[in-house]
């Protein structure tokens, strides 16, 4: 039986791989004749033709950080958007949706918008693609360093650390953020969480999220989409935003320390671009490509003449679009031994896995694997038999559908009872 699904994120255009995600999940629903809307912010880089557009909460922009009297507007639209309640209400009831599928929401949408889906006894799911509901700084970082301390712990730990680029405000408001939410328990909307990787599940889990309602349903990759690239590649290939989480200022010192032949492609952008640009003409001239924001087509070409696919985070990555991909074309992966990143790439059987921050073990293992194209083919046939067993969108479309059945039950069997959490 085909339904009607509502996915829902603050971003409707291929931002990172939480959009990436949701539009490759919702054209493959779309493919098989399920009816798929969106619901976001309006932004002016969305993709076309979003019918439910008119109902959508105004574009606001939150990095830089707003100054002066807008900064309380968006202060306040953070912790409870109206426009973001007022604007899911009307796209309830435009749709009407049989389940709605939630993503990155927080800051500009807020669960504001999960109220109106509660109250209309409509199925809510929602994919966990970072650390927000446990840490208000998304990424469990603090100045660049691992840090768990509001994982079971308040969130004041983020003002006292100043964990938001430094600043006492900033934190201030990031902590008063999930502060409320938790006091008010906002997200207890949610009939159901996903989580990709049993990492993340197990941070959700400590920090007191909803262990009962959390399922672990791995990404996936289009395996129509992404076949085996021809073995020969030469250069490295870096697929994400670039920003300092990310760690590509490490592969970029990387490629400097290795032979001048060696290439490296970026593909993406983000508010470390022109630092990297410049990073890159200093210690490696002329050898490190800086692509943008491409679309899925060119992320393709990129792989198919990758010898390398390099994932250098300094944090706790969840379970990543680009390594899938890059495991279904064959392409072996170099990841960092962070987040759920181990439990794809297995040291020395689809790629290999070094400590972050350190560009002279990155080097090494990139060297390594460069100067070895049979151990690149191995790892690559190992990579993509892997995906295929395991991570094929077919097998992903029915995980899903079966936590949409038991997000249904659940909303039912509430009914029944005539109660609400």
């Amino acid at each position: 039986m085909r339904v009607r699904i509502l996915q829902v994120n603050k971003f409707l255009y291929r931002r990172g791989g939480a959009e990436s995600y949701m539009l490759g999940l919702a054209e493959r629903q779309r493919d098989r004749g399920d009816t798929v809307e969106f619901f976001g912010m309006d932004h002016p880089d969305n993709e076309p033709a979003q019918s439910l557009q008119g109902t959508f909460p105004p574009h606001v922009e939150l990095e830089p950080a707003p100054r002066g009297a807008q900064r309380l507007t968006s202060a306040a639209r953070m912790i409870w958007s109206l426009a973001g309640q007022r604007g899911m209400a009307a796209a309830l009831r435009e749709l009407r949706p049989d389940m709605v599928h939630c993503h990155n929401i927080y800051h500009q949408l807020s669960p504001s918008i999960l109220l109106p889906v509660h109250r209309a006894g409509i199925p809510c799911v929602m994919t966990l693609h970072d650390y927000k509901l446990a840490c208000p700084n998304y990424q469990l970082l603090d100045h660049g360093s691992i840090c768990e301390a509001c994982v079971g712990g308040g969130t004041w730990h983020a003002t006292a650390r100043r964990c938001k680029d430094g600043s006492l405000t900033a934190s201030a408001l990031l902590s008063l953020e999930s502060g409320v939410h938790r006091l008010a328990r906002a997200y207890d909307k949610v009939d159901l969480f996903i989580s990709p990787s049993h990492f993340l599940a197990d941070v959700m889990r400590r920090a007191g999220v909803a262990d009962d309602r959390l399922r672990v349903v791995p990404n996936y990759a289009d395996l129509q989409q992404f076949q085996p690239a021809p073995v020969g590649g030469t250069e490295l290939l870096f697929v994400g935003r670039l920003s300092h989480e990310k760690g590509v200022d490490v592969l970029v010192d990387a490629v400097g320390m290795m032979p001048e032949g060696t290439r490296l492609s970026i593909a993406g952008d983000g508010p470390q671009r022109a630092a990297l640009a410049q990073r890159a003409d200093r210690v490696a001239p002329g050898r490190v490509t800086f692509h943008g924001r491409v679309d899925g087509g060119r992320v393709r070409e990129l792989l198919a003449s990758a010898a390398v696919s390099v994932v250098p985070s300094r944090w706790h990555e969840n379970q990543p679009m680009t390594i899938l991909e890059s495991f279904a074309m064959s392409v072996p992966v170099v990841v960092t031994n962070l987040g759920g990143m181990p439990e794809l790439v297995r040291d020395g059987a689809e790629g290999l896995v070094v400590p972050p921050d350190d560009a002279t073990a990155l080097a090494g293992a990139l060297s390594r694997l460069l100067e070895d194209p049979e151990k690149r083919r191995l790892m690559g046939e190992q990579a993509r038999a892997r995906v295929v067993a395991e991570f094929g969108i077919d097998r992903h479309l029915a995980r899903i559908d079966e936590v949409y059945a038991e997000a249904t039950a659940r909303v039912r069997a509430r009914r029944a009872v005539g109660g609400r959490r």
